[in-house]
């Protein structure tokens, strides 16, 4: 630091007056000494946060996903009269997948659970990428979601009710599957929307869940009463008797449906089924291929045979003579032409 002075010489006189030119004196402050503030630069735009990751969305996208493959391959099974793979329960799978609660108002209750998977899923999608269409915004979407899930989870309880008190002996893990899966989606959407918000909507979850047990209801309670009284009975099987003597025309027609591989498809407790018997005759019936298609007897859900499943029957009796199907009681006379009897033609 370098310090100037000047110094000043007094007067000699009083009575005359010496100005002395003072010289200022520069003081230099060492550059170490100054202090400026921290300084930050930063854009003169405000910060914006990023969103947090749509996990919600995606996880009922995802969840809906595994619902929609499964009541597909239930309706593909319906639809063809294929037996479901039941890796717990059996055989008592198939008889509650065949029964008549797996038709809503005629409609097969796999392909409505389709339907409601596959929106679900494709709901969740467009709201976990942001891109709704048909110009709603997310909170109608939301509500939506929610009303949806809130009719699945609704049928799902109604069906848990159903199987605990018709088939208390029966297991179905395909239907235990879909309510775990209706009752995830339905939470998960809960959690989505918020306490506050679900209040709000409390209203149209109550009449959402009304409708579908009403409508449940109705459609079973009319299937009831337009079923026949055999749907509400137990049948054990039993031999039918055939009281009627074979003429040497139906032992010969007989054995040549025998020779050329036609069968008759019936069941025990058909009346018309027991008829087309006594033409033939005792004799007779037994040459005839006659498959049986409830060999257990029959009860409410029991489901045919495989053989009888295959033919694609329509009714008791039915005939199938290469490859032609014929439904209901048939005249020997008619059998013998259809077939290309030739009396003239013996068959072992």
């Amino acid at each position: 630091m370098a310090t100037t002075f000047a110094f000043a010489t007094p007067s000699l006189s009083s009575s005359s007056r010496v100005f002395v030119h003072r010289t200022p004196i520069p003081y230099h402050r060492s550059p170490n000494h100054l202090r400026l503030p921290p300084l930050k630069c930063s854009s003169s735009e405000p910060e914006t946060a990023m969103p947090p990751p749509d996990w919600t969305h995606k996880l009922i996208a995802g969840v809906a996903g595994v619902g929609f493959l499964e009541t597909s391959y239930l309706t593909y099974l319906k639809l063809t009269g294929a037996d479901a793979f039941c890796p717990v329960g059996g055989g008592t799978c198939s008889n509650i997948l065949d029964s008549d609660y797996a038709l809503v108002f005629g409609v097969p209750l796999p392909l409505i659970g389709m339907a409601a998977y596959g929106s679900v899923a494709a709901l969740g999608l467009q709201l976990a990428s942001n891109k709704l269409r048909f110009g709603i915004n997310k909170s109608i979407a939301q509500v939506v979601l929610l009303g949806a899930t809130t009719s699945m989870a609704a049928a799902s309880a109604y069906f848990l009710y159903i199987l605990t008190t018709r088939f208390s002996d029966s297991s179905c893990s395909y239907c235990l599957l879909s309510a775990f899966l209706s009752f995830t989606l339905f939470f998960v959407t809960l959690k989505d929307l918020g306490l506050q918000e679900v209040s709000k909507q409390l209203g149209l979850q109550l009449l959402v869940a009304s409708v579908v047990i009403l409508s449940l209801n109705t459609s079973y309670n009319n299937s009831k009463s337009g079923s026949s009284s055999l749907a509400e009975i137990e049948l054990p099987y039993y031999a039918t008797e055939i009281t009627t003597s074979s003429s040497p025309f139906a032992l010969s027609l007989a054995r040549h449906l025998h020779s050329i591989g036609a069968k008759m498809y019936g069941a025990f407790w058909c009346s018309h089924c027991l008829e087309q018997k006594e033409m033939f005759g005792r004799e007779a019936a037994k040459e005839l291929d006659y498959v049986e298609c409830f060999p257990e007897g029959y009860r409410t859900g029991t489901k045919m045979i495989k053989a009888c499943i295959d033919a694609k029957l329509d009714g008791f009796p039915t005939w199938i003579i290469n490859g032609q199907v014929l439904s209901g009681e048939q005249e020997l006379l008619e059998l013998a032409q259809l077939s290309g009897y030739n009396e003239s033609v013996q068959p072992n």
